[in-house]
């Protein structure tokens, strides 16, 4: 895995928010957690962001976030 750098996803657009796909999972050793997808944000470059368990990659993980007035929510396609 490289290093990415904020500018090179700053300022993109969100096309999507979907489920990881199985090829996807598959890309990731995930394969075992079919069913059990973490979200996905697509970019417009054609880039995906999505949540991992931990630096490694063991496993994916949810998408937490806080509103603009200070709300708790998560994403769940």
């Amino acid at each position: 895995m490289e290093p990415n750098t904020d500018d090179q996803i700053e300022g993109q657009r969100i096309v999507a928010i979907r489920k990881m796909r199985d090829t996807e999972l598959e890309h990731e050793g995930w394969a075992a957690r079919r069913g059990n997808s973490p979200p996905v944000i697509e970019l417009e470059s054609g880039a995906i962001l999505y949540p991992s368990m931990d630096p490694e990659g063991n496993g994916p993980g949810a998408l937490f976030g806080i509103g603009a007035a200070d709300e708790a929510f998560f994403i769940s396609p």
